[in-house]
């Protein structure tokens, strides 16, 4: 009877690990699907995109400083050299996301999403340059599908017309940006930040310094600042910082990079969805063959984050 009650308990614990992975799986799926709307908001938003860009960051502050004391996290008295750090990260933080927004009413919803999204590119070739070694063949693989792909979809973009090639220009920025946000942010981290800080308490800093550049930035370029629609900024700061960040801040620590990098390709797979079905984007097959080529490098450099040198593990459990 007790190996009976034993086995019945076991079999019990095995389903509710199942069912948890499940779980997690939809968080990490659906936390990427809410993401990939961001590019659809930030067109549909009646303020300039880097109006938007200011609008989802300011509106998501409140929250991250409830999470931070939720956690137990401390919010002052952070070490200068600390706060340096997340300053200038948070700088390339409002850059990038500032570059981006604008790069997304120039190109295409899928090249957009693509580009933005190459961070890991640009952190896999950085972690190869710090630790001064070359690339093997699964590397070499990658960095070759990643130019093949970028190529294929610049040289269809300058098909279409300057503006679009000008916006995957931007959006190339944008990640470039980005890789430079998560090398600063993790170095912050690697400091001695003091007892109680952690990852909410540095993201509170990351939206009090970026906020103001990205306002800045959007009244020196003339860009109307307060919406006359809200729906598209609430919903975008909704879907984009809350649910598909706070899905994926629950779910990633529970699958390798190549699992998160494959789900990473839900991504540019809706934002083509939507860029066809709302503007009409129509995509070639060649269109197709580049982006998978890109989608793959990017898959693949998650994949190879754990193997990778030095700063290419700083993009691990981090996304747009």
């Amino acid at each position: 009877m007790e190996k009976e009650g034993a086995g019945t308990e076991n079999l019990g614990q095995a389903e509710a690990g199942r069912m948890r992975g499940w779980l997690l799986l939809a968080a990490l799926l659906a936390g990427n699907v809410a993401l990939a709307l961001g590019p659809w908001l930030v067109r549909l938003a009646d303020t300039g995109p880097v109006s938007a860009a200011f609008w989802r960051l300011l509106l998501a502050l409140p929250f991250l400083v409830i999470f931070a004391r939720v956690a137990g996290q401390r919010l002052s008295g952070m070490p200068r050299a600390t706060m340096v750090a997340v300053a200038i990260g948070a700088t390339a933080f409002a850059l990038d996301l500032a570059s981006w927004h604008t790069g997304i009413g120039m190109t295409r919803l899928a090249n957009a999403t693509l580009f933005g999204n190459s961070g890991s590119i640009v952190l896999l070739f950085w972690g190869f340059l710090a630790a001064r070694t070359l690339p093997r063949g699964p590397e070499w693989l990658a960095i070759g599908c990643a130019l093949g792909g970028a190529g294929i979809l610049l040289g269809r973009s300058l098909e279409i017309s300057d503006a679009t090639f000008a916006g995957d220009l931007f959006c190339l920025a944008a990640g470039l940006l980005y890789a430079v946000y998560l090398l600063n942010l993790q170095g912050a981290r690697g400091q001695k930040t003091g007892t109680g800080f952690g990852g909410w308490s540095l993201l509170v800093w990351v939206s009090v310094f970026a906020c103001p550049t990205l306002l800045a930035l959007a009244l020196v370029l003339g860009e109307p600042v307060w919406p006359t629609d809200w729906t598209p900024i609430v919903i975008l700061f909704v879907s984009s910082q809350l649910v598909g960040q706070g899905l994926l801040v629950y779910s990633l620590g529970h699958f390798p990079p190549l699992v998160i990098g494959l789900a990473l390709l839900t991504q540019p797979a809706i934002a083509a969805l939507v860029g066809y079905t709302m503007f009409g984007e129509v995509l070639t097959a060649l269109d197709v063959f580049g982006m998978l080529l890109l989608g793959s490098a990017l898959a693949a450099a998650r994949g190879l984050q754990s193997k990778a040198p030095a700063a290419a593990g700083a993009a691990r459990g981090t996304e747009r």
